[in-house]
């Protein structure tokens, strides 16, 4: 293939706003080649490759590899409920069984990745620290309206509840032991609930 028509078929970028076209296929080469070979087979130039864009364009809308896994991890992520039930064990177990549903149907394996990343890349490990931080202030919404309503003591602090919740999926995850019974799921949810609950 000639140099021109190489160019030809890269997808361009428009400066340092984002060429939706091009973000999309960044995105999905990245998330492909993760599913297929995993954290060895993952490079900005394997990217570029895969999704005919020119490395420049990747580095400037993600300054770094770690950017990349987690955006293609944070864009499959947003899918998993906040439930509002408006009971606040059914809202736990459903957050917990959509987070399972999610890594087992292949998010698992792009966060693990980017869990991997984490242990020899300071940037990484930034990014990781920064984005779970991030979700378990999102995901502590949960626990806030459990407040709101009465059924959740008002002196604890919903993000770090929801962190200690979450370590259980986080265990599970690394582990791959990712098939837990709807049992196993109450079972949790009892044990956390009963800890905060409001006594009456």
């Amino acid at each position: 293939m000639t140099a021109e028509k190489q160019v030809e078929n890269r997808r361009t970028s428009i400066g340092s706003q984002r060429n939706p076209a091009s973000e999309e296929a960044i995105l999905k080469a990245a998330q492909d080649i993760l599913l297929e070979g995993g954290l060895p087979a993952f490079s900005i130039e394997a990217v570029a490759r895969r999704a005919k864009a020119g490395k420049p364009t990747i580095y400037r809308w993600w300054p770094s590899k770690a950017a990349l896994l987690l955006d293609v991890y944070h864009r499959q992520k947003d899918g998993v409920p906040h439930p509002d039930t408006g009971d606040i064990r059914k809202d736990l177990s459903l957050f917990l069984a959509g987070l399972l549903d999610f890594w087992r149907d292949g998010g698992g394996a792009i966060f693990r990745s980017i869990i991997a990343e984490a242990q020899s890349d300071p940037a990484a490990l930034q990014a990781l620290q920064a984005y779970a931080l991030s979700r378990c202030r999102q995901s502590g919404v949960i626990l806030e309206r459990g407040q709101a309503r009465g059924e959740v003591r008002a002196d604890i602090d919903p993000a770090l509840l929801i962190e200690l919740f979450s370590s259980f999926a986080w265990n599970r995850l690394l582990t791959s032991r990712l098939d837990v019974s709807r049992e196993e799921i109450e079972q949790i949810v009892s044990a956390v609930v009963d800890g905060v609950a409001v006594r009456k």
